[in-house]
């Protein structure tokens, strides 16, 4: 890193799981978490879209105590994310924290057992088929908005809902409302 600089962590990869240093991961992140989260891992779940922990997960970003910064997102995404001051405590401090703290700043969305970080939690389903297309395709309003203001998303919303609202998913799930029933998308 030294040498190369930060962007080494993308490898020859086209996308950057830390959506920093080359173009984020095109699709919903569902991240699980277990055991030691340090630094660069903290970083990750600052970038995912849902983070799952385990109730034992401990969390600690390091670098303050390394004589190095973070170079994965943690100096932009948590302040952002978490608020200064919650962001300052643990940038500044390396302050280890567990799952119950995590899910209380907002950076985990879910709380569960140990060990069971990968059985199947409700958050779980944004991956499941019953999703519509456009769900699990770029570029999503919330994530335009995010990097780039109200009015990249606003773009967004309007180049997307054309092609949304003629889709057959669409269809189907105005259908499903209105006899009452769970959607079938079939991606179409």
């Amino acid at each position: 890193m030294a040498g190369n600089g930060p962007q080494v962590l993308c490898g020859s990869h086209r996308f950057d799981p830390f959506g920093v240093w080359r173009d984020p991961v095109p699709k919903p992140v569902v991240m699980a978490v277990n055991g030691s989260a340090f630094t660069l891992s903290i970083e990750l779940a600052l970038a995912a879209d849902i983070v799952i922990a385990a109730d034992d997960v401990r969390f600690r970003q390091l670098e303050i105590g390394r004589g190095i910064m973070p170079f994965g997102g943690a100096t932009f995404r948590a302040p952002a994310q978490l608020g200064w001051g919650t962001a300052m405590r643990f940038l500044l401090t390396a302050e280890e924290f567990g799952a119950a703290e995590a899910l209380r700043i907002g950076l985990v969305q879910e709380v569960v057992p140990a060990g069971r970080t990968s059985s199947g939690p409700q958050t779980w389903r944004i991956l499941s088929p019953r999703r519509p297309r456009w769900a699990c395709r770029p570029p999503w309003p919330a994530r335009a908005g995010l990097g780039r203001g109200p009015d990249a998303a606003r773009d967004c919303i309007a180049s997307l809902l054309p092609g949304i609202m003629r889709s057959q998913d669409a269809a189907e799930g105005l259908r499903s409302f209105t006899e009452r029933r769970e959607a079938r998308f079939t991606g179409h």
